[in-house]
């Protein structure tokens, strides 16, 4: 079976310029002062290589209870921050979507922190994209097919980089190699920025 990036995964390179990075950037550090970033555990109870929160109404989490989407922080108990501005604008004009998100993902990989295949199918409804916005190290992203055996294809993530997982490719397996560490300043302390935007509950209607 060919991997289905070429029906449901798009890629824009250079989405967002030097200048709109380091402002989004900026908006994202403010908003983790608030929401720190924090090192999930599976529900296998391993811990994840990468540091996490989120933004919106609704975040991702995974604990022994297993994954899903919940309106607080599962450390400090208080309500995710607002999705940056720019990130709503960006769904808005590139995902095609008949609902704004109502959550955002930041991961941060930094020191060997990497992603094995994954779905994303916590979702209510499947027919919104995956919106995904790097900031930062640049990431070999690998994709493949709704079955985890499909043949993947490997894709170089760079910073200001937006990738979209839709129609076909919005269940494809896909996750993070590594990181190039040092590939870009961007980023204090170094490391990769992702942010996933998703819309988590029904769509209205």
């Amino acid at each position: 079976m060919v991997p289905l990036t070429q029906t449901g995964f798009r890629l824009l390179p250079g989405a967002l310029d030097a200048e709109a990075q380091a402002s989004l950037l900026t908006e994202v550090l403010r908003r983790v002062e608030v929401a720190p970033l924090y090192r999930p555990m599976t529900p296998g109870g391993k811990p994840m290589s990468v540091e996490m929160t989120n933004f919106g109404p609704l975040g991702w989490v995974t604990d022994a209870l297993g994954y899903r989407y919940q309106p607080t922080h599962p450390v400090t108990g208080a309500p995710w921050p607002d999705i940056p501005a720019a990130l709503l604008k960006l769904w808005d004009q590139v995902a095609g979507a008949t609902a704004p998100p109502d959550a955002c993902l930041v991961n941060l990989y930094r020191d060997g922190a990497r992603m094995g295949l994954h779905q994303d199918r916590d979702e209510a409804d499947f027919s919104f994209p995956v919106l995904s916005v790097s900031l930062g190290d640049t990431a070999v992203f690998r994709i493949g097919g709704v079955n985890r055996r499909d043949p993947t294809t490997s894709v170089r993530l760079a910073s200001g980089d937006v990738c979209i997982l839709t129609g076909d490719a919005r269940l494809a397996h896909h996750g993070i190699d590594r990181v190039l560490a040092g590939s870009s300043r961007l980023t204090p302390g170094g490391g990769r920025i992702n942010l996933t935007l998703r819309r988590a509950s029904p769509g209205p209607g």
